[in-house]
């Protein structure tokens, strides 16, 4: 018979867990948000001074975390919105006329 008590193992002190006994998985770290990141993306500059502004805005939302995002999307709608009401408001320029000849022989 071993010096041993019931339920523990051989050369262990009662209430120590062996070396050898199974191992619960460690458990990771709670998440860490990264932190905010240009994503990179290349915008391409329209010919409309008030069109790129606003597209160029976009990259304020590179330095946001992702709940800071919606404002300036909305932000950036709500200019592109209102420079394509410009557009429409502005008077069309005026057709251009065909030229005249004169066929005098």
């Amino acid at each position: 018979m071993s010096d041993s008590m019931p339920g523990t193992a051989a050369g262990t002190a009662p209430g120590e867990i062996p070396q050898d006994a199974p191992q619960e998985p460690r458990r990771a770290a709670p998440h860490e948000p990264a932190a905010p990141a240009p994503l990179g993306v290349v915008r391409t500059t329209t010919g409309n001074a008030e069109v790129d502004a606003e597209l160029e805005r976009l990259a304020d939302a590179d330095h946001l975390p992702a709940g800071g995002h919606i404002e300036v999307y909305e932000d950036v709608h709500r200019g592109l919105r209102d420079a394509l009401t410009a557009l429409d408001a502005r008077p069309a320029p005026a057709p251009a006329t065909a030229p005249t000849y004169n066929n005098r022989s």
